[in-house]
């Protein structure tokens, strides 16, 4: 088990919105879904794309660069690069379909643990 670290307070999210925190030197995309509070690493595996500032519908993140989605309950992969064609097939190519890091988070209080 590692330890617990607070990422922020239970109201600095409202429902279905998502932010960036830096916690112990990760880049943690925090999200709140439906009262339920989620952690995944902030960058897109592909290239590093800043997954806070994509688009969050329901538990899904979509990469503001490519198009890739995780799931924020989990971090799998929902879909790897948008598109069809030669050139996301390189793409899909060069980088074969890797899931993100989800962290257990706790609610205590009102802070928001996430454990790293």
């Amino acid at each position: 088990m590692g330890k617990l670290i607070e990422a922020g307070k239970k109201n600095d999210l409202a429902n279905g919105t998502m932010k960036e925190v830096k916690v112990e030197g990760h880049d943690i995309l925090l999200a709140r879904v439906a009262d339920k509070y989620y952690a995944i690493d902030n960058r897109c595996p592909h290239f590093g794309g800043n997954l806070s500032r994509g688009r969050l519908e329901g538990t899904v993140v979509t990469c503001p660069l490519h198009g890739s989605q995780f799931d924020i309950i989990n971090g799998r992969v929902v879909r790897w690069l948008k598109g069809s064609g030669v050139l996301s097939a390189v793409g899909k190519a060069l980088k074969s379909p890797r899931s993100t890091t989800a962290y257990k988070i706790k609610v205590e209080g009102d802070k928001l643990l996430i454990e790293v």
